[in-house]
């Protein structure tokens, strides 16, 4: 009893940690300081290690030796390898669109949406994260459980990446209408040309992600 109430709390510890990271206010490189977190959270640092293992196991932080846990920061090498494992996730998800349920299928065009409303608002970190909600669903469309869950991990990773880039509206603007010609490509059932823009789509993204992460090291 008392190890699964342990696990729970370091559960909790994770997930609030995790929603700092992916909100931004953890960036990438941070050092995560076990006295300030503990006493600010109120436990014990037995919970807050557990904790950082799980994240450490979502690639979200890293142990260095000697040094403590830091927010992870994303390598080139990272970058194109979580493009390459969310082009297969999404694109078999854009080949079941056809028997999709209906849900699913809402959920993308709700996602757009979305973004849309953020980007009228001027709210572009809203921006972004309907833009990862808008892949998820995607992937989605496979309706597979273990799809779900290992592109939230794979986005949840991409996000320290998005933290990297000096402006969040130059990066995520030009993909708003390329996400809407996406669905509407899906709402039509033409979902070889779909797939084939997702493509492009995916190594445009990447690509501008590693121009700007030299940029940034030259």
């Amino acid at each position: 009893m008392g190890d699964a109430m342990a696990l729970s709390t370091a559960q909790r510890v994770a997930d609030t940690l995790r929603d700092r990271i992916e909100g931004g206010g953890l960036p990438p490189g941070t050092q995560l300081s076990e006295e300030a977190l503990g006493r600010e959270l109120g436990v014990s640092r037995n919970t807050l290690r557990e904790a950082f293992r799980l994240l450490v196991h979502e690639s979200l932080v890293v142990h260095r030796l000697n040094r403590g846990v830091f927010v992870r920061v994303l390598e080139p090498a990272d970058v194109t390898d979580i493009y390459r494992v969310r082009a297969a996730l999404e694109t078999a998800g854009v080949r079941a669109a056809a028997s999709a349920a209906p849900a699913l299928r809402t959920a993308v065009a709700g996602a757009v949406a979305r973004g849309e409303r953020a980007a009228a608002a001027g709210d572009w970190p809203e921006v972004a994260s309907a833009d990862l909600r808008f892949h998820r669903a995607l992937a989605a469309l496979g309706g597979s459980a273990r799809i779900d869950s290992a592109m939230d991990r794979l986005l949840a990773e991409l996000r320290l990446a998005f933290h990297t880039m000096p402006s969040p509206r130059r990066f995520h603007e030009p993909f708003l209408l390329r996400n809407r010609s996406l669905a509407t490509l899906l709402e039509n059932g033409d979902h070889g040309r779909a797939e084939a823009e997702l493509t492009t789509y995916l190594d445009d993204a990447r690509r501008l992600i590693l121009d700007t992460m030299r940029e940034a090291s030259s």
